[in-house]
């Protein structure tokens, strides 16, 4: 796997930030529907109501039956940024972070999951897997996710787990 598309773990007190770069191959607008339109996120990642606005809620769930984990957009500038609350109840929320620049003739990408409790710290082998699906859900290639894809990737963040405190 190219190292380029690791993401990176650091530690702030007692949470962590993940942080990814990726480029895409595609337009901006493409991109940004692929983060904000139900249809394009359940693609790629998950069940998502939306309600596309500075203070509007963000909701998703993994499977149908599954009780929604419900987060607040606190940054929201269309084409370029979009930021939403990740709750947890025993700790303070965490930030979602999707920033969007064009880059010729498509654009790059930077997600940043800060405020994230050290029992959640292995989630950056899931969200690189999901954020490695994002082209083809533009496409219209929906993913399916599997924990063996997962922990495959987990294995390549090892070093870098263990570089801020977390074995895995």
């Amino acid at each position: 796997m190219n190292e380029d598309r690791l993401g990176t773990v650091s530690r702030t007190g007692d949470t962590f930030e993940l942080v990814f770069e990726r480029r895409i191959a595609k337009p901006v607008e493409k991109v940004w529907a692929a983060i904000t339109v139900p249809e394009r996120i359940a693609d790629w990642f998950a069940i998502v109501e939306i309600d596309p606005r500075l203070g509007g809620h963000y909701r998703l769930r993994f499977s149908p039956e599954e009780t929604p984990t419900e987060g607040v957009i606190v940054e929201y500038e269309p084409l370029r940024r979009l930021a939403h609350t990740w709750p947890d109840p025993d700790h303070a929320d965490a930030i979602i972070r999707y920033e969007l620049e064009p880059d010729g003739d498509g654009c790059r990408l930077r997600f940043t999951q800060s405020g994230l409790p050290a029992k959640y710290v292995e989630s950056i082998a899931g969200w690189h897997v999901f954020l490695d699906a994002i082209p083809g859900a533009i496409d219209g290639v929906r993913f399916v996710w599997s924990m063996e894809q997962e922990k495959a990737v987990l294995q390549l963040y090892k070093d870098r787990l263990a570089a801020v405190g977390v074995s895995i």
